[in-house]
């Protein structure tokens, strides 16, 4: 720790934040260095978490290094000779690591934040009262607390995982490079990105879905087109399918399996990967004894992200919401305001997602399912285009995409892509429904040519049309009068 300007000795803090990932970083951030608050911020591993170290950054990091690969042995596509790449993991796995060191050093530098004043600790954090936070020897006295712990892989308990070497996101970029064959459990967003992207550097991938789909929270169809891409690319999909054995074979695992209930034999590779989703961090914090409610799912919070102790907060994944590093930020200034600035009551915010695949998969609001729940079958409409007649996908080579709106009472509720940048492009439609407008508000756009965001025009202006036709009487009185 570093002597804090901003602090007097044995002064209490205001805030004291307990871990330094996505949403510790700029809660710590927005309180000292634009509210100038009294900060404390407590890290037991590395500045940056799950996101810079296991997350976003590495899993990013591969998968354009995977594309670039996937585009020269597909180049004959676009009339560009197509030799094989050359491709070496240790040095692929050498640029994910020098990537996530230049971050290290410089936006997520422990320095960067001591220099605006956050005393930042080292070390377990134990919440000893509802205004008192342990660390090691120093026992901190503060006005709010924010738990910023996040989560860890969810690890099934398959017979014999104990006993295997396997990996998971937290370990598979701390390795000089990935094995050559790999089963991967789970059919997710990690599951989807890491083994598309391994495929595509060459590493022979076998997937083990249990559900009927990948991607189960997304629109169903663009799940399915995922399924087949992945497929045509090599990629050994199993859905339907169970990993209920695992065990030591050779130089890899051996790892038994289930279909529809019934043996399917084995299945062999020199690693294993576990990407069955996330548990969150939230217990030997201390919290239990101070009253705060937990679950499987994390700590409980209102709608102001507070626990059952007033002055106690919790944002991120260890509340078990929104597991996304922006939804994790956006509750981190929303817990500091409530905290100490006016206004109460904040409602949840509209979370957008993306599956950053090749095409990458994003949704926003409700699929159409959901919409039918909540409004009934009648009120609700669904409005599709693909790219088969996209200038901007023909000229791109990338037809093969959607764009699904969904409105429910003439309002736009819902909105899913399966498309290059579809992540990009999703914000317009997130917009639409945090304001509830129409089709025809969106028709009102002028969107610039050739995109494949016009898409989302055209899918308002054909919705425009159909609404002109209702006057075309009147537009052929006008005509004779003329």
């Amino acid at each position: 720790m570093r002597f804090n300007p901003f602090r007097r000795p044995g002064e209490p803090y205001d805030l004291v934040v307990i871990g330094m990932g996505s949403a510790g970083i700029i809660a710590a951030e927005f309180a000292a260095e634009h509210l100038g608050l009294r900060v404390a911020a407590i890290e037991r591993a590395r500045v940056g978490g799950d996101c810079l170290w296991t997350g976003c950054v590495p899993s990013k990091s591969l998968i354009a290094s995977a594309r670039v690969a996937h585009t020269i042995r597909t180049a004959d596509q676009y009339a560009i000779e197509a030799p094989a790449p050359m491709i070496n993991l240790a040095d692929v796995w050498k640029r994910i690591t020098a990537i996530q060191g230049e971050i290290a050093a410089t936006d997520d530098d422990p320095e960067r934040f001591r220099s605006l004043g956050i005393d930042l600790f080292e070390g377990e954090a134990i919440i000893t009262g509802s205004r008192e936070v342990t660390v090691g020897d120093e026992v901190l006295s503060t006005r709010y607390t924010l738990v910023c712990t996040g989560s860890r892989p969810f690890i099934p308990p398959i017979d014999g995982i104990a006993d295997v070497d396997f990996l998971t996101s937290e370990n598979l970029f701390e390795i000089s490079r990935p094995p050559d064959s790999l089963v991967i459990v789970g059919g997710g967003p990690i599951a989807c990105e890491i083994a598309q992207s391994l495929n595509r550097l060459g590493v022979d991938i076998t997937m083990l879905e249990m559900g009927n789909q990948l991607l189960h929270r997304d629109h169903p169809p663009h799940g399915a087109r995922l399924l087949q891409i992945m497929r045509d690319e090599g990629v050994d999909v199993r859905l339907g399918t169970t990993a209920t054995k695992v065990r030591k074979g050779g130089d890899g695992v051996n790892v038994w399996i289930e279909s529809d209930g019934k043996s399917a034999g084995k299945t062999t590779a020199q690693g294993l990967l576990i990407a069955t989703g996330r548990t969150p961090n939230s217990t030997n914090l201390g919290l239990d004894r101070l009253g705060v409610e937990l679950t499987r799912k994390g700590i409980t919070v209102d709608n102001r992200n507070r626990t059952t102790v007033a002055s106690i907060y919790a944002v991120g994944d260890v509340t078990g919401r929104a597991l996304f590093t922006h939804a994790a930020a956006y509750d981190a200034v929303l817990a500091v305001r409530d905290m100490f600035l006016p206004g109460r009551g904040l409602a949840p915010p509209l979370v957008p997602w993306c599956t950053f695949t090749d095409p990458e998969i994003a949704h926003v609001g409700l699929t159409e399912a959901e919409a039918i729940e909540l409004h009934g079958r009648r009120k609700v409409e669904v409005l599709a285009r693909d790219f088969e007649h996209s200038d901007r996908a023909r000229a791109d080579g990338a037809t093969d995409g959607e764009i699904v709106i969904v409105t429910a009472r003439g309002r736009i509720v819902g909105g899913h892509a399966i498309c290059p940048h579809a992540g990009e492009l999703i914000h317009e439609l997130a917009l639409a429904i945090k304001y509830r407008m129409k089709l025809s508000d969106l028709a009102d756009l002028v969107h610039i040519y050739p995109t494949l965001a016009g898409t989302i025009g055209q899918i308002a202006g054909d919705n425009a049309f159909s609404t002109a036709r209702r006057y075309r009487s009147l537009a052929r009185a006008g005509r004779l009068l003329g």
